[in-house]
This record gives C-alpha cells, sequence and structure tokens, in this order.
C-alpha cells in the first residue's frame, strides 16, 4: 500500500513537472533566439535552460599553474558570458588544455577546445557581440577576456586571455576581465613561452583547466 502510495503521488506531479519542462524549454528557445546560437552539429552541447545574465558574474578556473579568476560582464556581452558561464556549469571546461600561446605583438593564452586543437567547439555558434563592428582601438589590455572565432558570428566555446596589451582589431567579443589573482597566474604561465621558442603555439609547458567554479 505504501508503494502505491507513492506511485499515486508522483502521478499527480507529472502535469506540473511537464508544465516546467516546458517552461525551461522556452526559455532556452528564447535565449538561443536572442543570442543568435546556431547548432552545427547532432551532438552539439545542449545549453541548460536560462535566463541572459546580466551585471557582474565571477567565473574562476582553477588550472594546473594555478587559479584564474575573472570577472565575466554581462552587460557588455551577455550572451557570450551567460553561455561561457552555462559551459563552465555543465563542466564543459574541466581537464581541457589551452592550446596556444603567442608573445610577438600578440600575448594571448587561448584555450576552451576540448580537443585541444583548435578547431573543437560544441558543436554550435552565437552572434558577435561588444566591440565588434565599431571603430575603437587599444582594447585588448592585459587581463581582458574575449572569445576566440574564426569569422564574424562563429563564437563557439573557445576564448583568449590577455597577459598583456594585445595589438587587435575590434573582431572579438570582450566578456571579462581577469583578476589579480588570475594576472599572477598568467605571468607563471607566458614565463614558460611556447613550445620549441617559437612565437605561436602550443605552451612550452602543458596548461590545463581542471575545473571551473
Amino acid at each position: 500500500m505504501v508503494a502505491l502510495g507513492l506511485l499515486t503521488a508522483c502521478g499527480n506531479g507529472e502535469g506540473a513537472l511537464e508544465q516546467d519542462a516546458a517552461a525551461q524549454e522556452t526559455k532556452a528557445t528564447a535565449f538561443a533566439e536572442a543570442c543568435s546560437v546556431t547548432t552545427k552539429t547532432d551532438d552539439a552541447i545542449k545549453l541548460l535552460p536560462t535566463e541572459t545574465l546580466s551585471g557582474q558574474v565571477e567565473l574562476k578556473f582553477m588550472t594546473n599553474f594555478g587559479p584564474i579568476p575573472m570577472v565575466l560582464d554581462a552587460d557588455k556581452a551577455p550572451c557570450a558570458a551567460t553561455i561561457i558561464d552555462n559551459l563552465a556549469k555543465q563542466g564543459y571546461y574541466n581537464q581541457t588544455q589551452c592550446h596556444r600561446i603567442t608573445n610577438m605583438n600578440i600575448y594571448v593564452l587561448q584555450c576552451g577546445d576540448p580537443t585541444g586543437t583548435g578547431t573543437g567547439d560544441p558543436g554550435f555558434s552565437f552572434a558577435d557581440e561588444y566591440p565588434v563592428g565599431n571603430s575603437e582601438t587599444g582594447l585588448y589590455k592585459a587581463g581582458v577576456v574575449a572569445m576566440a572565432n574564426a569569422g564574424a558570428d562563429t563564437n563557439g566555446s573557445q576564448f583568449f586571455l590577455n597577459y598583456k596589451d594585445s595589438a587587435l582589431d575590434p573582431d572579438y567579443t570582450i566578456f571579462g576581465t581577469i583578476t589579480e589573482e588570475g594576472m599572477a597566474t598568467l605571468e607563471k604561465i607566458s614565463a614558460k613561452g611556447a613550445a620549441g621558442g617559437l612565437p605561436d603555439g602550443p605552451p612550452a609547458e602543458a596548461v590545463t583547466i581542471e575545473s571551473a567554479e
């Protein structure tokens, strides 16, 4: 009789669960439309039902060199901030390699590709945001975090961290800044340089994002 009672209670809650699932699906669809999220593959990562973030959002990547805390600016780049936060919550970045570091005119550490090749993505793309399309210069200063891309509106999961001021045109969505603690970690990483002493390539010593908080 106890089991029957539990089954009956469960049955009565099915309608509410279905309504909640429908509401979450509507929320996710609205977000995808607002950010022009385009699914590219059948196995694309599904974003958790979410509302667009606003204000300042704290995110910390724990790496084998130390923590890299940052503050996401969801007012200037709501889509990028929300999606990066969403992927981090799903564990998408856990145990991934930062696959590229540059040290000539452009001073960045590039991460966010689970394949570690620089060609991987979550199976979807989304639209560019601030400052793309502007004529501003000198924006990619030390501490700035921006989306990596392969052209207009091709943002996915990859991003780059500026450990020094970088000479870049405003073609990359800026979505946050790194804290002093994070910059100290980046200094350790950049001091190692790229493999083979090259100006652009894989880090000389593997950089792993162990987890995201």
